[in-house]
């Protein structure tokens, strides 16, 4: 019974260092040259790899591009990245994209995503709140492969869509996240 506390606790301590040496990473963050080069480079390679993407890029509002979000947890985890909003092509803003999660849930991975803001309303949203968190405000969907062979430039009626990509490692389980995105200064 005492060796499975100390086990628990061991696993926790660890996960704990992981989670604080990742949410650490921003001492370290690009400069925006770095982050506008990777952002359009991250773009590129989404928009000739997914065509459906490609076509929200047209119709939307504006996108914000995370070319590179780091997660990593056991039981706690947590996810950090830095991204660049265009308007029209050209960079309107910098934003962190940060989130904590409890649960059955092991690894790391390294991914980026992208948001095509699709209304006036939800492009607001993201420049009027203090933060955005996602699964508050305007409705999101998660494009996934299957999804995106149905969507044409017709059939678009959310607020935001969403796209993830260019994932490497593994991270696994279940469990209960929150994420904020947040605009930031560079």
């Amino acid at each position: 019974m005492m060796h499975a506390k100390l086990k628990k606790l061991l696993g926790t301590a660890v996960a704990v260092a992981a989670t604080t040496a990742l949410l650490s990473a921003p001492a370290s963050a690009a400069s925006r040259q770095e982050l506008d080069r990777e952002a359009a480079q991250a773009l590129k390679s989404l928009y000739a790899g997914n065509s459906t993407a490609k076509v929200l890029g047209q119709k939307a509002k504006a996108v914000l591009i995370f070319p590179s979000i780091i997660k990593a947890g056991f039981l706690f985890g947590g996810q950090i990245g830095e991204g660049v909003l265009l308007k029209n092509g050209r960079t309107a803003g910098y934003y962190n994209s940060v989130a904590g999660s409890y649960g059955l849930q092991a690894g790391i991975q390294k991914f980026g995503y992208a948001l095509f803001f699709m209304s006036d309303g939800a492009l607001a949203y993201l420049d009027e709140s203090a933060g955005w968190e996602v699964g508050v405000g305007p409705s999101i969907v998660v494009v996934d492969e299957g999804m995106g062979k149905s969507i044409t430039s017709t059939t678009l009626t959310q607020d935001v869509y969403a796209f993830i990509f260019d994932q490497e490692g593994l991270m696994g389980g279940l469990g209960v996240q929150g994420s904020k995105i947040t605009r930031i200064d560079k």
